[in-house]
């Protein structure tokens, strides 16, 4: 049981961040791109993620928190690491809850500050990440290879989000705005591609060890599996981009499941990397757990908290499912 309790909540901790990532990922995409809608598409670009951007944050609270209380040792370290990304991460957070909400209330003249205000919020939050997934895959080293590598992710990721909003509002939205949707897509979707197959190259080089474990075998055969799903997942985004009929037709929604496809082929990879490790090449999940005693009481809190996070978010999608329409607070 003490063995298995770490197990247990490192794989509540990669599944909240997972969720995380794809949930609150669409809703920084349709940040980022809202500047490029009118008036009138930005209020709906708005209003299909009214309803889910604040719940979809709860996941990296959620993340946090796991590391925070089953292995305070690694959350000392990582936090400490990364204090200025995630203060940067904060700050656009911070930035995105005011602008939403003032934008609707604002005088008309004032609106279209909130509009790049929610936009830059959305795009320091993407990049921010990008940084602090760079610095862990690195070992949180402070080397200049780790600088460069994280500043190549934080400059990267927020293509994959951008991919993630505009799938998203092939799903929620229709009309001009369904195709300029489609049109961000084909634009961002080379843009993604290439900093996937550049971050599949640069995480090997920068880390031996990975590189041990994705290159030796019989392990790369095994492991075949998860760039060959990535490759057709894009390529099937590819396919159906360049054909607005089938998007029209109402199959929209497949670039929005190719993309999860992508982040959780991304995130076993990254499982299959580090494990058993935490913080990588300096302790592992078992060394940075909290006493058993400790885990035995918040692993009941947790079998609660999880399922009852993962109903609410099934729920929400459910009751506002379709299309979007204006924002409206009337």
């Amino acid at each position: 049981m003490s063995e298995a309790l770490p197990l247990f909540f490192v794989s509540a901790m990669g599944l909240s961040l997972l969720l995380y990532v794809i949930l609150d990922g669409f809703d920084l995409g349709v940040g980022m791109l809202l500047p490029f809608g009118s008036n009138s598409e930005k209020d709906v670009m708005i209003a299909s993620i009214g309803p889910f951007w604040d719940a979809n944050e709860t996941w990296i609270v959620m993340g946090v928190g796991v590391l925070l209380i089953a292995f305070p040792k690694a959350h000392g370290i990582i936090l400490t690491a990364l204090y200025i990304p995630v203060t940067i991460m904060l700050v656009g957070l911070i930035l995105r809850g005011a602008a939403f909400d003032f934008r609707v209330k604002s005088a008309d003249h004032r609106q279209p500050m909130w509009n790049k205000l929610f936009a830059l919020g959305s795009l320091m939050a993407a990049m921010a990440q990008g940084w602090m997934l760079g610095a862990y895959i690195t070992g949180l080293t402070g080397s200049t290879m780790s600088l460069a590598f994280s500043l190549l992710i934080s400059l990267t990721l927020p293509a994959l989000y951008i991919m993630l909003g505009g799938a998203w509002l092939l799903i929620k939205t229709e009309g001009e705005l369904f195709d300029k949707a489609a049109h961000w897509c084909r634009l961002a979707l080379p843009a993604m591609t290439f900093a996937l197959l550049l971050v599949s190259v640069a995480t090997p080089l920068v880390s031996q060890d990975i590189a041990d474990r994705w290159f030796k075998l019989p392990d790369a055969i095994g492991l075949l599996p998860i760039p060959m799903s990535c490759a057709l997942a894009i390529l099937g985004m590819n396919w159906m981009l360049r054909r607005p009929q089938v998007l029209h037709a109402g199959y929209g929604w497949f670039i929005f499941v190719a993309l999860m496809v992508i982040c959780l082929m991304a995130a076993i990879g990254l499982a299959y990397s580090i494990y058993p490790d935490i913080v990588i090449g300096r302790m592992t999940l078992w060394e940075a757990a909290a006493a058993t005693e400790s885990l035995q009481f918040i692993f009941w809190g947790a079998i609660v908290t999880l399922p009852a996070i993962l109903g609410y978010t099934v729920y929400v999608h459910r009751v506002f499912s379709g299309k979007a329409t204006e924002l409206s607070y009337d």
